[in-house]
């Protein structure tokens, strides 16, 4: 028992100086973000912004307006290119393993399958989700100079390829902050 004590302080130490170097470390991760622009005749307009918050997690802040009130389709695609009326050269879903596209909780859905954005009655939506599986990076699993679609219909996170969310109403390219 003699011992007991010290030991529990040397603990108590060390867990302290942890915490401590823990709390100074930024705890922020990579950042990026993407612009809105309307597409298909739309008056959609946002941001989009992007952390990355572990190996494989993103966290996606979307902040949107002009949206027609409910639903929206909500992904990341391909290609890094907005330049098409109606966004066709985005490309489709963002999905590195070949996966079918599905509910943004599963394992079996596209890496770029998110939730529906959903717009009050004023055309304004707000969404803060994380995204599995997915790097703030380029490359294989990295999204960075891809594109971020918002759709004129919601989701409905079976038929495909695409979750039957219509016409293309917003892209923006993903560039790092």
């Amino acid at each position: 028992m003699k011992n007991s004590k010290p030991v529990r302080i040397a603990s108590l130490a060390a867990m302290t100086t942890l915490l401590a170097a823990c709390a100074s470390m930024d705890a922020s991760g990579p950042k990026a973000g993407a612009t809105l622009e309307a597409r298909s005749g739309s008056k959609v307009s946002g941001t989009v912004s992007f952390q990355s918050i572990g190996a494989e997690k993103v966290r996606i802040e979307a902040r949107v307006a002009g949206l027609t009130p409910g639903a929206h389709g909500f992904h990341v695609h391909e290609a890094g290119d907005c330049s098409a009326p109606d966004a066709s050269s985005a490309k489709g879903h963002f999905n590195p393993a070949a996966k079918p596209h599905g509910h943004h909780e599963t394992a079996e859905r596209h890496a770029g399958d998110m939730p529906n954005l959903v717009a009050d009655a004023t055309g304004h939506a707000l969404l803060i989700t994380d995204l599995d599986g997915v790097t703030l990076a380029e490359g294989a699993r990295g999204i960075l100079k891809r594109s971020v679609v918002i759709h004129a219909d919601p989701d409905d996170y079976k038929s495909q390829p695409a979750g039957n969310s219509g016409k293309r109403v917003a892209c923006g390219v993903i560039h790092p902050n």
